[in-house]
């Protein structure tokens, strides 16, 4: 019997190794890898250790005798290695025990799925292309279809992805983790999956295996998960909402007769970082066609109660344990630890800098025209990956606590790279403008 180690690089790539289960169950460090291969190490010093957690160690439910382990990253030295992306969200959750805070945060995962993705890429004259097939769209001929933007909480037989939810939902069971609510999202084709909560480093973990579920239970129905933002245009796009709180024992720090001034404190603080978190919690070129307003994608760097067009929003609470901060930038393609260890920090820094984010807004931010968004003082968030990244460079003293110097530089390299491949490629549509110039 095998055990696959499991581990995410910079980026949030899944990757493993597989070895057999007695080495697994038995050794400290049972795998190693070349981390220079993953980009997570020079090629001078790219031999590296994983090392298992041991209450990820399950069997794997669509597969027979196979096992499967999360596992942190060591250097040679049994260090651990810096640029192990858990490791941030290790010590954002040390981070929050040392100023006397117990972190609970949960995720609203959303994400596509379709009959059939062709990408043809080509570096020569021979051109690129993407083909996208959807049971669901009108295209595909079905009598029962849904419709742009006005697919939420769709059932059968509009709904065509409900043996796919039910059969993600019993898989992550048997891994340790929980879908508590399931349902069709506002686009065509679309699910949001909310997922259990629980501290920094369990709740990445949770989100990594979520994904991985959900590609390999659409597999076996025929299906492929897209976890890119907007992948389509004219419909919404996908998140992947943070929220969070702060507790001292059984106690909501963010309650107190209402929202607590530690809660709005929080909010400061990710309205303060906003523009340098969007680099890790919107980390693709594709994150920016999705933080555009019109469809219910935060742009504006404002807070509200219950306000979906803002960036920070306090959700209605049926109890006061329930009080939370939704923070509603990030997306599926960020890196889950790095995502929410620079939420937490960002947050924490409200709090410890006592920043006041202002009053709550209580309109639809989308409306909001230029002239009223410079008279309120309503900054909005980067509009490209290239600017979020200049302002994460510029602002990331916050982040020092829980992100290595080393991760961060890895991480802005990697993605300026990103940046300059989407950039040096034409596009499709730039035919369709210029062609007849």
């Amino acid at each position: 019997m095998m055990v696959q180690l499991q581990y995410t690089d910079i980026l949030g790539f899944l990757r493993g190794v597989e070895v057999v289960y007695e080495k697994a169950n038995g050794s400290e460090f049972p795998g190693a890898f070349d981390g220079s291969s993953v980009g997570m190490a020079d090629i001078e010093e790219s031999d590296l250790l994983l090392k298992p957690l041991p209450y990820s160690l399950k069997p794997v439910p669509w597969a027979q005798d196979l096992w499967r382990a999360l596992a942190v990253v060591h250097k040679p030295s049994k260090e651990r290695h810096t640029k192990d992306p858990r490791l941030a969200a290790e010590r954002a959750l040390q981070y929050s025990r040392e100023l006397g805070y117990e972190p609970i945060v949960g995720a609203e995962l959303e994400f596509f799925l379709v009959q059939e993705v062709k990408v043809s890429v080509f570096n020569n004259y021979s051109g690129s292309s993407v083909r996208i097939r959807s049971a669901e769209s009108p295209a595909a001929g079905r009598a029962y279809f849904g419709m742009a933007k006005l697919s939420y909480h769709t059932v059968e037989p509009m709904d065509s992805l409900l043996s796919f939810r039910l059969e993600y939902s019993k898989a992550l069971r048997a891994l340790g983790y929980s879908s508590e609510v399931a349902h069709h999202e506002v686009a065509v084709s679309q699910v949001e999956s909310s997922l259990g909560a629980g501290d920094p480093p369990f709740v990445g973990d949770e989100v990594v295996t979520a994904k991985w579920v959900a590609r390999n239970v659409a597999k076996q129905l025929g299906l492929t998960a897209i976890f890119m933002p907007k992948p389509f245009y004219g419909d919404n796009g996908s998140g992947m909402h943070l929220h969070m709180s702060l507790w001292s024992g059984d106690r909501n720090l963010f309650y107190e007769d209402g929202l607590s001034q530690t809660a709005r404190y929080f909010i400061g603080g990710l309205l303060e970082h906003a523009s340098s978190l969007a680099a890790l919690v919107a980390p693709t070129t594709n994150s920016y066609k999705r933080l555009v307003p019109g469809y219910e994608a935060p742009v504006y760097k404002t807070w509200g109660y219950y306000n979906r067009s803002a960036v920070v929003r306090i959700p209605a609470a049926s109890n006061h344990k329930k009080t939370r901060v939704e923070f509603r930038a990030p997306d599926p393609s960020a890196n889950p630890y790095l995502a929410i260890a620079a939420t937490l920090m960002a947050g924490l820094d409200g709090v410890r800098r006592k920043i006041d984010p202002g009053e709550p807004y209580a309109k639809n931010a989308y409306k909001l025209s230029e002239e009223e968004r410079r008279r309120l003082g309503i900054g909005t968030l980067p509009g490209s990956l290239r600017e979020a990244l200049e302002e994460l460079e510029s602002d990331n003293e916050y982040l020092k606590p829980a992100f290595s110097r080393e991760l961060l530089e890895a991480y802005v390299e990697l993605k300026k790279k990103e940046v300059r491949d989407v950039e040096l490629r034409p596009h499709p549509y730039e035919y369709y403008l210029y062609l007849n110039l």
